[in-house]
């Protein structure tokens, strides 16, 4: 048999019997992966004449790239908008707790906060890659607000709003602490002095998203041209679609979009926050901007009843999820029954791709790309992440036809899989 040793000791794993969604189609094929990257087979076989050290029978399983999820404000009981003495481990525990829906790696999402809680948060955000500990955090946080809108702030606090005073940027940095660990800001393109904002945090290589905001097509548009390119939450938190301003929903099919730059838009595919419909007209009026995120509470994965988001308390009756209310008459605050503001969702990952396939009719393909390639382009990772393109990091999925995960792979070592009734 042919030596591996003549380029690196570390074993060769072929995946075969499987699909593999590259190129944007299933193709029947098999994976190969060394030292946690997708091996290109004919390097393998005519330049370094090597061969398989192990071999893995996939069943017939589809193979896709690893779910990225940009805004997730926790889960499992974890809120990232808390500033707490363990914060580190309850990061770990939501990134531990994902992998079983998909998700490899992910952004940490804060909503609008007192800066007290982003100097706190923020120095504990390490960036990490991911593997048996839990999903890669791999761009930075999130930071949703607080420079948004108060028509349009949704379940953010409204005391902990701000404006943009003289000196904006400054005025943000003086609100965050830092920049070093952020790679997403959430804000209201029409607030004065966001332009000279967003121009600055996009010199500095942060991804700048227009969203809770009453901002008319064409302040969306010159947001877009000063360097903004993703929108947050596409149809929520924003004006509605009317026909002689469309508002941020008209950047979908605007042909004010500076030449090859593209807009991103998340959509939180849950059956509560965007009726099938709308979802159906976002993605074939520009799919590949779409961008499925979970929008996750700490109230994912456990039980209905109260739990937090930030400052406020939120309710939980399936998958609906409103601010609590307070009626005022008694001693409890706040106190069911709450408003109808929803207030982020519970949805994992995973039920987010079958619910966004299944409501569009889709392919499955293309399902998959809008959880994990295109999110990997709007963060400028697509070299590494988001694709099964030979060379880029080993961070795949074992999906049934389905589309229920059966096993989650990071940088080729298998770090989750489901468990067998019997076994």
């Amino acid at each position: 048999m042919p030596s591996n040793k003549s380029v690196s000791d570390a074993p060769i794993v072929q995946f075969t019997n499987c699909r593999i969604l590259r190129s944007h189609q299933l193709q029947r094929e098999d994976l190969w992966v060394r030292e946690g990257k997708i091996l290109n087979p004919e390097k393998l076989f005519f330049d370094e004449k090597g061969s398989a050290d192990i071999q893995l029978d996939c069943k017939d399983s589809i193979i896709a790239p690893g779910f990225i999820d940009v805004q997730i404000n926790g889960g499992f009981g974890v809120d990232f908008s808390l500033a707490t003495d363990d914060f580190k481990s309850g990061i770990d525990l939501v990134s531990q707790k994902i992998l079983s829906h998909g998700v490899t790696s992910f952004c940490p999402t804060l909503v609008t906060s007192p800066p007290s809680v982003y100097h706190q948060v923020l120095p504990q955000i390490s960036i990490r890659n991911g593997g048996a500990h839990g999903a890669g955090i791999l761009a930075g946080a999130h930071l949703e607000g607080p420079f948004i809108s108060k028509e349009k702030k949704g379940a953010h606090p409204e005391h902990c709003l701000r404006t943009f005073e003289e000196g904006a940027f400054q005025d943000l940095l003086a609100t965050y602490g830092s920049l070093d660990r952020v790679r997403i800001v959430t804000l209201a393109p029409e607030m004065k002095r966001s332009s000279e904002v967003i121009r600055e945090l996009t010199k500095q290589g942060i991804c700048v998203s227009l969203g809770h905001s009453v901002a008319n097509l064409s302040q969306a548009e010159e947001a877009v041209q000063d360097g903004a390119t993703f929108i947050t939450h596409l149809f929520n938190a924003m004006l509605p679609f009317h026909h002689r301003d469309p508002g941020i929903v008209g950047l979908l099919t605007s042909d004010k979009i500076p030449a090859g730059r593209r807009v991103f838009y998340g959509m939180i595919s849950d059956g509560i926050h965007t009726n099938p419909a709308a979802l159906r007209i976002a993605h074939r009026a520009h799919p590949k901007g779409l961008v499925l995120v979970t929008d996750a509470i700490a109230g994912m994965g456990l039980a209905p009843g109260r739990h937090t988001l930030g400052q406020q308390v939120v309710e939980i009756d399936g998958l609906n999820t409103y601010i609590a209310g307070n009626c005022g008459t008694c001693s409890v605050s706040p106190c069911f029954p709450g408003t109808k503001t929803l207030s982020g969702s519970v949805a994992t990952m995973d039920t987010c791709v079958r619910h966004f396939q299944e409501a569009t009719g889709c392919s499955v393909e293309t399902a998959l790309e809008a959880a994990s390639l295109h999110p990997a382009q709007l963060l400028g990772i697509e070299h590494k992440k988001g694709t099964l393109n030979y060379d880029s990091d080993a961070d795949f999925l074992m999906l049934n036809d389905s589309l229920y995960v059966q096993a989650t792979y990071i940088a080729g070592e298998e770090v989750w899989r489901q468990k067998v009734l019997g076994m």
